[in-house]
């Protein structure tokens, strides 16, 4: 039995629908007509023998067998991205502007940095930490590329991965017993203020704001002394800091997601270090 050949750009195109989860969106991002974009789909399910895509008129959903080959998929494109670049990366020159989440900034991506930097040796890579709704206002006259969060279901940017996000507090300390609740929190601008700041107030759960900071250090350090409790990543969970179930003492917070947004006016030299790194992330949150 023959095996199909998976074309390179079918796998892109149910790539991109597959995070955009639109063939609109994707024909716009991917500079092609929807027809187009579509009967690439079809082959590619053709070819698998496979149905990728739940359609109707009102959205479009990954089926299972979707869900699963989507990992494959992008592994398979990122195999032959790093090909290209392992043969080109001496020839890639230039600046690349990089916005992005501090615990993301602190935690994930210097490791991933330090290897574009072995890979990509004539690249000089700028890194700026910031607030979401922030940078992404500088995405272009300031950015190559910004890593954000986003609440669950934002079509913006392409997915990296999804987040959980929870209440944190003192692993010693009972202070979400307390009454009212000692909060902890970021700048206005912070998506986890907004979220935390609505949901105590749907639930009436009574509060008061301890603490502010537009530094996840401080405030972590804050928590971890028993003074208040705050809102982290669940992939973020510092030492020293335990997760609260949702409950009595608080309330249940949104999905969340992590998005890269690149800048159209980007360098081809920048846009291919900011797909690696697209790739790199990908295998992060996989725990690869």
């Amino acid at each position: 039995m023959n095996t199909p050949s998976l074309d390179p750009d079918l796998l892109r195109a149910f790539v991109v629908v597959a995070e955009r989860l639109s063939f609109t969106r994707a024909a716009e991002q991917l500079n092609r007509t929807q027809a187009a974009i579509s009967l690439q789909v079809k082959r590619l399910e053709g070819r698998l023998e496979t149905i990728l895509f739940r359609r109707s008129t009102a959205r479009v959903e990954l089926t299972a067998a979707g869900e699963g080959f989507l990992i494959d998929a992008r592994r398979i494109l990122a195999l032959g991205e790093q090909a290209i670049a392992r043969v080109s990366s001496q020839r890639v020159a230039g600046q690349v502007r990089i916005g992005v989440m501090e615990d993301y900034g602190t935690k994930i991506l210097p490791r991933l940095l330090a290897d574009i930097a072995e890979r990509f040796p004539f690249v000089q890579v700028e890194m700026e930490i910031g607030l979401t709704a922030r940078l992404l206002k500088r995405l272009g006259s300031s950015f190559d590329a910004v890593i954000a969060m986003h609440p669950e279901g934002t079509v913006e940017g392409d997915l990296i991965c999804r987040e959980r996000a929870i209440w944190a507090a003192a692993a010693a300390h009972a202070v979400e017993e307390l009454d009212p609740l000692p909060v902890a929190l970021s700048s206005p601008d912070c998506l986890f203020r907004s979220w935390a700041i609505e949901a105590l107030n749907k639930a009436g759960r009574p509060w008061r704001l301890a603490y502010v900071s537009p530094s996840l250090s401080a405030t972590e350090a804050i928590v971890e002394q028993g003074l208040a409790v705050t809102v982290v990543k669940g992939s973020m969970l510092a030492p020293g800091l335990r997760s609260i179930r949702p409950g009595r003492h608080v309330p249940s917070l949104p999905g969340a997601e992590i998005r890269l947004h690149r800048a159209e006016t980007s360098s081809a030299s920048a846009l291919l270090v900011v797909d690696h790194l697209a790739h790199r992330l990908r295998l992060s949150a996989l725990g690869s």
